[in-house]
């Protein structure tokens, strides 16, 4: 749906200031985690296979939950649930320094996966709703002030590793800043019910939206973000792994995998909403997944620390617009009732983060964790594949 552009007031801008706020918290929570994997792994004493298998309990708990979403949305609305939903998530990452064995490892991260599921689509469904007063795309740069929150988070982890500063002072230290910061967002964010500033009819009451063409719109959609998680995941699950055991640095430095990643994809974010607009969505993702593809293939075939940064660079930034395009599109699919393509789409993405972690892990174990990087570029291919199905319209 094409939308003609509006002036924001001060309230809409103070909006998407809050919201853009709590975007970045969610990214820097957990990444403030992924620095440390090599840590917790040794800590724990397990195998690839055995660690990542603890790594997909964040996705199981995200599948479980995701579908929720939409009826905590309705309930408690959307600000609410983002804003207390990130600071409960800080308080389970201070579990994990405690965890005694992997299953508990895996359990906490279960919980943690569970509540990222609800208030990603919280987020987002506010973001939207920020933007439909803006009447233009904002949702790419939201997505990138996720990137950087991640990319901070990163830092902090990588930081908090290379000083050797223990796992629960560190994780402290994360849970107070970011929690204060999203309970000062929730102060500047939309009230009112979550329809109020759609345009839009909802699909009358009784009928049947449910079509065979929405139904594949929302597969394809779908794929393609779990494609995108897949990517992401690459880089903050094994990212660090890599350098570790496959190009043999310290800590410090194999934390910077993550931060290559996610500040190559921060920058593809800002500059997305213009990009797009330009060029279109498909045209965006499929050359992205190309990028993608090329950039972690050739990382992978001559490995090094600077072709791997490169390698996971490229990646981040092919990706960038993916999963903000997905998540528009289903967003606007026609007879469907609010949020619901949204909500579907989202808990889609999460196979991907679900199916990374274990697969990786085991091809890793069985050849080494080079091999298994090589989902990115098999990502990178689908993406260009299948992301014919985005339209590339532009915003008037």
């Amino acid at each position: 749906m094409t939308t003609l552009a509006a002036v924001p007031t001060r309230q809409t801008r103070l909006a998407r200031a809050a919201v853009a706020a709590l975007f970045l918290t969610n990214g820097a929570v957990f990444f403030n985690v992924v620095p440390r994997y090599p840590q917790i792994k040794a800590d724990l004493g397990v195998s690839n296979a055995v660690f990542g298998t603890a790594l997909a309990a964040y996705p199981i708990g995200a599948l479980l939950a995701g579908l929720l979403a939409g009826a905590f949305i309705r309930r408690l609305g959307s600000a609410r649930v983002a804003s207390y939903g990130i600071v409960v998530t800080t308080l389970f990452t201070l579990l994990i320094p405690f965890a005694p064995h992997w299953v508990a490892f895996a359990a906490v991260l279960f919980f943690v996966g569970a509540l990222d599921s609800v208030v990603d689509v919280a987020q987002n469904a506010h973001g939207l709703r920020v933007q439909r007063l803006y009447g233009r795309s904002i949702l790419n740069s939201l997505h990138g002030v996720w990137s950087i929150g991640a990319v901070l988070g990163g830092l902090m982890g990588s930081a908090a590793a290379g000083l050797d500063l223990p796992l629960g002072l560190h994780l402290s230290i994360s849970a107070v800043l970011f929690s204060g910061l999203a309970l000062l967002a929730y102060r500047y964010l939309l009230r009112g019910p979550e329809d109020a500033e759609r345009t839009d009819e909802p699909a009358p009451a009784g009928r049947s939206w449910m079509t065979g063409a929405a139904l594949r719109m929302l597969a394809a959609l779908g794929v393609l973000a779990a494609a995108g998680a897949l990517v992401e995941d690459a880089g903050s699950s094994w990212g660090a792994l890599f350098f570790t055991d496959e190009l043999h640095t310290g800590a410090a430095t194999a934390g910077l995998a993550v931060v290559a990643l996610q500040t190559a994809m921060t920058v593809g974010r800002l500059l997305g909403d213009r990009v797009v607009d330009r060029f279109g969505q498909r045209t965006v993702v499929r050359v992205g997944g190309a990028l993608a593809a090329v950039g972690m293939g050739v990382a992978l075939a001559v490995p090094s620390v600077d072709t791997a940064l490169g390698g996971f660079a490229l990646a981040g930034l092919g990706v960038a617009t993916l999963v903000p395009a997905a998540m528009h599109t289903a967003d606007e699919l026609p007879g469907l009732p609010p949020g619901t393509g949204l909500t579907i789409v989202s808990w889609l993405l999460r196979g991907g983060f679900l199916l990374s972690p274990p697969l990786v892990g085991f091809v890793a174990d069985q050849s080494s964790l080079r091999v298994g990087l090589l989902t990115v570029v098999l990502a990178g291919v689908l993406t260009l594949v299948l992301g014919r199905v985005l339209v590339n319209r532009q915003h008037a």
